[in-house]
């Protein structure tokens, strides 16, 4: 953990609240909340791990793991239909004989 993450966490535990930040929660979308997509991609992205409490670290693994899988979905479709297509024609002379 950084030296961010650990005085954040001292302070909370000092103060009596829980060792995790709550705030982000009204704060809009929840990353293990967050559907498979461009925008879940570009949170994940933008992330910085070494902010990131180890119950926040968990959530994001969580939510690549989910982003990887509807990527993977993607390909698979993508590759199914590769395969399916009809072959095009190739040349026209063999093609007449």
């Amino acid at each position: 953990m950084s030296p961010g993450v650990v005085d954040f966490l001292f302070r909370r535990l000092v103060a009596g609240e829980p060792a995790e930040d709550v705030q982000w929660g009204s704060e809009g979308t929840a990353l293990d909340m967050q559907p498979p997509g461009a925008e879940l991609a570009r949170r994940l992205a933008e992330t910085d791990l070494d902010a990131l409490t180890p119950t926040e670290l968990f959530h994001y693994v969580r939510a690549a793991q989910r982003l990887a899988a509807w990527a993977e979905v993607l390909r698979e479709t993508a590759v199914e239909r590769y395969c399916s297509a009809p072959a095009a024609p190739s040349g026209g002379a063999a093609a007449s004989t």
